[in-house]
């Protein structure tokens, strides 16, 4: 194999799969990134064997070929290297030369038949969403996942497609995080993708969000491909809980509140929170006025926030992590926080659309 390519297409196409090359394998191979030269274009691959990523870049091909190489070395080297055509070449022994401008390498590298392939995944039934869109549905639930492994299915998010709708929810137990959007298909179906993947499409996405994503399914894995990039993940298995059964659809109390307004008091109020032992803020509402407070051993703190009640007053206490996680995700200038009673979950949305909702569970106050 022998090829020039640029080094800024390389470097970054190198950073994009190194995010599913795996650092605590026991084997070895898979701490690598495969290169396979072909019809002009340079495939690069990682693969965990939960996650693969596969990039191509345009390239001049002077003899194809592939191998697998170290992805934390050959990644340094490429990065390091001047904004300039590189050449890379591969001998009969495995061995990988790097040349660009006064700078020579030589690793050495593995068979790449040795390197498992990623699972097929039929690209028949597709779904198209914006990537910017898909990006906003990640940020607003993946904080509510999971980090229990002890309920691997609760670690991913489940997104459900049908009756023109997608939806992404996240559970963690002791909050749920839904996003709706509109899609524009006929197709009914639904996955568990684990956190870890969203997570690395985020990443992918970056700022530059203007095209659009495709997803496909099968039972097993769900392929993501973005451009020239392909992302497969395997789906967690087991049933997911029906999360449609433990949203309230009716409340006693209904507060019209500023998000911003609401988010400073809360991070004011948890300086001291999170010197006691469970991060605890009270909601005080009454009338016009939500109360937000905060007493700890070592002293207390009191915020008044402006709000529009409908209904009964209400005195309940939540972890003011969980509040501000999905406040800070809210775009809408005004939310609604919808009670039952003070040991029942709250609900928070935005006031100007109904394709976000968050349920929280209440921290019992002590009397």
């Amino acid at each position: 194999m022998k090829i020039i390519c640029s080094q800024k297409q390389l470097s970054s196409a190198v950073n994009i799969v190194q995010k599913a090359v795996s650092t605590k394998t026991t084997l070895p191979i898979l701490k690598g990134i495969l290169l396979e030269a072909k019809d002009n274009r340079l495939k690069l691959v990682g693969n965990d064997l939960d996650i693969g990523i596969e990039n191509h870049i345009e390239t001049e091909i002077i003899r194809e070929g592939s191998i697998v190489i170290s992805s934390r070395l050959f990644g340094d080297i490429i990065r390091k290297l001047p904004n300039a055509d590189i050449e890379l070449e591969v001998d009969t022994q495995n061995n990988v030369f790097i040349r660009c401008e006064n700078s020579d390498f030589k690793l050495v590298g593995q068979p790449a038949i040795e390197f498992p392939e990623l699972p097929f995944v039929e690209e028949e039934n597709t779904y198209v969403i914006g990537q910017d869109l898909f990006k906003n549905m990640i940020r607003q639930t993946i904080f509510a996942t999971s980090q229990d492994e002890t309920r691997p299915i609760l670690t991913g998010s489940l997104i459900e497609i049908g009756n023109k709708n997608i939806s992404m929810v996240a559970i963690d137990g002791y909050r749920l995080a839904l996003r709706k959007a509109y899609l524009d298909s006929d197709i009914e179906n639904k996955a568990v993708i684990p956190s870890k993947t969203l997570n690395e499409i985020n990443r992918i996405i970056g700022n530059e969000s203007e095209g659009e994503i495709h997803i496909s399914f099968t039972d097993k894995h769900i392929l993501f491909t973005i451009d020239e990039i392909r992302i497969i993940s395997r789906l967690l298995e087991g049933e997911f809980i029906n999360y449609d059964q433990i949203i309230p659809k009716e409340f006693k109390s209904k507060a019209k509140v500023s998000t911003k307004n609401l988010l400073d008091s809360i991070e004011r109020a948890s300086l001291l929170a999170k010197e006691g032992k469970n991060n605890l803020i009270k909601f005080s509402i009454k009338d016009e006025i939500m109360n937000v407070s905060s007493n700890v051993e070592i002293g207390s703190a009191n915020e008044e926030v402006s709000i529009e009640l409908e209904g009964e007053d209400i005195d309940i206490g939540f972890n003011s992590k969980y509040l501000l996680e999905a406040l800070k995700v809210i775009d809408s200038e005004d939310i609604y926080l919808e009670f039952t009673t003070g040991v029942s979950p709250c609900i928070m949305k935005p006031t100007d659309n109904d394709n976000y909702i968050y349920l929280l569970l209440p921290v019992r106050l002590s009397k």
